[in-house]
Formats: C-alpha cells, structure tokens, sequence
C-alpha cells in the first residue's frame, strides 16, 4: 500500500514521503496512529493544503519530546523479582513493568508506545532501554532488574552480579584431586582399592595361621 507520512518514522522516512509498505502494516499501525494517510489523490492534496501547519504542530512536539529528554535520558529504574540460581527470571520484565517504575520516579511523560523493547527482559542485570518521546527524539534508560535492593545498588557500582552467582555455582563442587591417579580413574579410587587388597591380604594371612596352628 502506498501512503503519505505524516511524521518521521524509522526506516521508512520523514513528513510528507509516499512510501510503499505491507498492508498490514499500514492498516494495523500507521493509519490507526495517524502517522500517514492512503496516498491517494484526495489525500495528497489535503496534505499539501494543511503541510504547512502539520510540519509546524511536529516542530512544537518535537520542542516539548526535546525538553522532557532532560528527565528522562539516563534515568534508571529498579525492578526487584524473583530468580532462579542461574539469574533467569521467574516470568519477565516487559513494556508496561518498566512504564510503571518510570511513573512511580516521577516519570509520567513515557507512554507504553514509547518504550522500544524488542523483547521481554528474563535475566538478572542492568538493560539499556531506547524511548521514543518523539519521531525525531530519542533517550535511553536504564533498567535494574535485581533480587534485592541491596543486589540493585551493587550492579548500580559496576558489580557483575551474575558472574558472582556463576563462580559460587562453580566453586560449590570440589573434586579431589591426585596428581598420580591413572587418566580415567576418580581421584580416591585407587586408594580404597589399596585398602580393599591390604584387608584380603590380612585375612588371608590370619587365616593361614589359624591352619598352621592346628
């Protein structure tokens, strides 16, 4: 379907192109949202009759998304939740999680259709996340997806909190170790087969006496 945008939308372009796109695409997102129109004749003059003021009504959005930046780039949120041994999340972290913490900061201009994710967050760690407060403006956040306060505020210092749990998991098992063991036997194996010979060697040494007595 070819349609005229309304806006600047990424990888297709800015105010004012007629561009070709999946029909489903622009049936289900773009005209619904008002980011472009069918790129027929009618539409194409409506356009060019009212282009004048829909560049000028960008402008201002585009002004007030570059003020509110200010708020929002850089900003990190804590998500605190529950996580297996290996960090993976029971459940997952998505769009709406991180919209709400952002309110809660105090945040209230971040809309869910701002917030670019391309998928639910399921690991513990920190998560740079893209929001789109206009077409031609864009800032950063970070999420803090941790078990505890206190484990957020160490990721926060640069600690690798998953790392830690994969060397606690590693340092958990101890094998012993024999530098004269044979390639393929487990270290303490051959010592309890040692022992196993010396008790047969002993009977039998106490049995031969107990016949040579008699």
């Amino acid at each position: 379907m070819e349609i005229i945008l309304l806006e600047r939308v990424e990888k297709l372009g800015g105010i004012g192109d007629v561009v070709t796109v999946k029909n489903g695409y622009a049936r289900n997102f773009l005209l619904p949202n008002k980011k472009a129109l069918r790129a027929n004749e009618a539409n194409k003059k409506l356009f060019e009759a009212n282009r004048a003021q829909i560049e000028a009504d960008n402008a201002t959005k585009r002004a007030d998304a570059e003020k509110a930046s200010g708020n929002v780039d850089g900003k990190q949120v804590v998500l605190i939740r529950q996580s297996s041994n290996a960090g993976h999340l029971y459940g997952s972290v998505s769009v709406r999680d991180i919209v709400e913490a952002l309110h809660e900061a105090g945040i209230t201009e971040v809309t869910k259709a701002m917030v670019v994710l391309e998928r639910p967050i399921k690991t513990l760690g920190l998560f740079d996340v893209k929001v789109a407060l206009h077409p031609e403006v864009a800032s950063t956040v970070q999420v803090n997806v941790a078990r505890s306060p206190e484990e957020a505020d160490l990721q926060k210092d640069g600690v690798d909190i998953m790392a830690q749990m994969f060397e606690k998991e590693e340092t958990g098992f101890v094998e012993d170790y024999d530098a004269n063991a044979e390639p393929g036997t487990i270290a303490g194996e051959e010592a309890e087969e040692e022992a196993a010979v010396a008790a047969d060697d002993e009977a039998a040494a106490t049995e031969e006496g107990a016949e040579d007595e008699a």
